[in-house]
């Protein structure tokens, strides 16, 4: 997978490069009020659950018509002004829910995304704003949402292959996931306040640090 690089610096953000993404393919927000279906179509809602302390909160909704999703999020409280990486995921060997305390493996009292994934699986859909939605585009932090005043307000037409996994997300089995915690509430990611990420040391894991979970039932 490729991304780029997040780094703290004067007047905030600076954006470097492009490298590979080894190891991992990797108060509360109103719902949207949902409409009569159409005919073939498929909707779910996930109410999104704070992770890491991250005081955020919000809801997902996924209105799907045949190989299309339209995605909607709503979230609010999360890290002011800063690009928030956001995915659906899947794995057939995932348990596809979201993470809680007891999947702290090395007991730092957070969760990062490897401790995660096993379960809500590998990353199926960036959740960009504009361009390429692969995993390839798993920190295309150029194209993800960068929450003024710590508000998201997402809506985008995805497209999907055909297949078992369409169907498995129809079924109930994607999990909705935003990234990026300041930890230690300083406005920026950097090394201060969790460490380098376990993906890449170079990375602050304020920047991918899961923030808010939940499942598209």
């Amino acid at each position: 997978m490729q991304h780029r690089k997040l780094y703290a610096g004067v007047g905030g953000l600076i954006l470097i490069g492009s490298v590979g993404f080894a190891g991992i393919q990797a108060s509360s927000a109103n719902e949207s009020p949902r409409t009569a279906a159409a005919p073939g179509t498929v909707q779910l809602d996930a109410p999104l659950r704070s992770l890491n302390d991250s005081g955020a909160s919000g809801h997902a909704h996924a209105e799907f018509e045949g190989r299309k999703a339209h995605v909607h999020i709503r979230a609010r409280g999360l890290a002011k002004n800063l690009p928030h990486a956001q995915h659906l995921h899947f794995g057939a060997e995932a348990r596809n829910e979201c993470p809680n305390v007891f999947d702290d493996a090395n007991n730092d009292h957070r969760i990062n995304v490897a401790e995660g994934v096993p379960d809500y699986g590998p990353i199926l859909k960036s959740l960009t704003t504009s361009g390429d939605t692969s995993p390839k585009s798993g920190l295309a932090v150029d194209r993800f949402p960068t929450t003024p005043k710590g508000i998201e307000n997402y809506d985008r037409t995805i497209d999907f292959a055909p297949g078992a996994v369409l169907r498995a997300i129809k079924s109930g089995k994607g999990v909705i996931v935003i990234h990026g915690v300041d930890h230690n509430g300083n406005g920026t990611y950097d090394f201060e306040g969790a460490g380098a990420s376990e993906l890449d040391p170079s990375l602050p894991a304020e920047a991918t640090d899961p923030a808010l979970c939940g499942v598209l039932r």
